[in-house]
């Protein structure tokens, strides 16, 4: 109980606000579409389960203009699928250093940080947040990304809707 608490004071000491300059939304992966759990089997493949409302928040956001991005540490099918079905441009998998990779999204779409949403929740994250305009996280992330400067926090963890809520707000914006 203290937890959830804890959880929700942190929630609502940030402001909800994208500004309407955000052109692309970069995010990663697990921990975001995924509540970051792995199913190993005894054939040793490795399965995760996704939020279908994440997927559709994709959706949305192709359907609205938006540019949709994905900047993963593993790689995965659902990732590919995820691309393939949305015809999303910038998906990179298996990536150590994100920043570099985020860096080459903003040159080659010639988009500034300010236009850039990005959303990750470990510690390999924390250089595309500080870059990124607008930055958010979800309250199961890392501490040291809970807390870094300006960043927002969903009310949905990663794995259960949290990438369609900033979808639904950025939306709203409109």
């Amino acid at each position: 109980m203290i937890a959830n608490y804890q959880l929700l004071k942190n929630w609502e000491r940030f402001n909800v606000s994208i500004p309407k300059t955000v052109k692309m939304v970069v995010s990663d992966f697990d921990g975001i579409f995924t509540d970051n759990t792995i199913i190993i089997s005894e054939d040793k493949k490795i399965s995760r389960r996704i939020s279908f409302k994440d997927v559709m928040g994709v959706s949305l956001l192709v359907k609205n203009g938006y540019q949709v991005g994905i900047i993963s540490g593993e790689k995965n099918s659902a990732i590919e699928l995820i691309a393939e079905t949305f015809k999303l441009k910038e998906v990179h998998q298996g990536i150590r250093n994100k920043i570099e990779v985020l860096r080459g999204i903003l040159e080659r779409n010639n988009l500034t940080p300010e236009e850039v949403l990005y959303v990750g929740d470990d510690v390999n994250d924390a250089e595309c947040l500080k870059l990124a305009g607008t930055k958010y996280t979800v309250p199961n992330a890392n501490k040291k990304i809970r807390t870094i400067e300006n960043i927002q926090v969903t009310s949905i963890c990663g794995g259960d809707g949290a990438f369609r809520e900033i979808a639904d707000e950025i939306l709203d914006v409109e």
